[in-house]
C-alpha cells in the first residue's frame, strides 16, 4: 500500500506493496551512469529532504542514505518495518532512472563504498586535470592505463618513482642553498 501526504506530497510505500511491486518490474542496478543519466522532469528538492523523519507506520527513525543523481536526495527507509519514504517527486526520479526496483541497492555498505570510492577517483582526476591541464592530465591516464596492462608495468612505475624523488631531492637542496646564501 502506498500512502501519500497531503501536506508534503511525500509517499509511504510499505514493504509488502513494494515487494508487490519489484514482482511486477524488472530489477535494473544502479551504476553511476545510470543516475548520471538525465531525467525529463524538472526536480527540486524539497525542503524537507534535508531533515530526518520517522516512519509513518511505526514512528522510528528513518535511515537515509544519498542518491547521487544529477540532482542528488536522501531516499529514507525504515529499518524496523523496511518500508521507504519518497519526499515530493524522488519516487518518479528513481522510476525515470529505472533504479526504483531495487531501493534496496543504495543501502547496502558494498553499494556505498562502491560510490564512495567512484566519487573520490573522479575528484582525483579532476584534481589531476585542474593542476596539470587536460592534455597532459590525459597523457598521465593513459600511461597509467598501460603501465597497469603490462605485465612489467611494476618496474616502469619503480622507476617513475624513483626519478620522481631524486627531482624532490634536487628541489629540497635547491630551497636548502637558497636559505643559506
Amino acid at each position: 500500500m502506498v500512502q501519500r501526504c497531503s501536506e508534503c506530497q511525500g509517499q509511504w510505500v510499505a514493504a509488502t506493496a513494494y515487494q508487490a511491486w519489484q514482482q511486477r518490474h524488472p530489477l535494473q542496478n544502479a551504476t553511476p551512469e545510470t543516475l548520471a543519466q538525465p531525467i525529463v522532469s524538472e526536480f527540486n528538492v524539497p525542503e524537507v529532504d534535508a531533515r530526518a523523519g520517522l516512519c509513518p507506520s511505526c514512528s522510528r527513525y528513518l535511515s537515509r542514505t544519498k542518491i547521487a543523481c544529477r540532482t542528488p536526495f536522501y531516499l529514507e527507509r525504515c529499518n524496523e518495518c523496511e518500508g521507504y519514504w519518497c519526499d515530493r517527486g524522488e519516487w518518479d526520479v528513481l522510476t525515470q532512472l529505472g533504479v526504483s526496483g531495487s531501493l534496496e541497492q543504495f543501502f547496502e555498505r558494498e553499494w556505498q563504498m562502491k560510490i564512495r570510492e567512484q566519487a573520490a577517483a573522479a575528484n582525483e582526476r579532476q584534481g589531476m586535470i585542474e593542476k596539470l591541464g587536460d592534455d597532459l592530465a590525459q597523457h598521465i591516464f593513459d600511461l597509467a592505463d598501460t603501465l597497469n596492462h603490462h605485465e612489467h608495468g611494476d618496474f616502469a612505475l619503480a622507476y617513475l618513482i624513483r626519478k620522481a624523488a631524486q627531482n624532490q631531492d634536487i628541489r629540497n637542496m635547491s630551497v636548502k642553498k637558497a636559505y643559506d646564501i
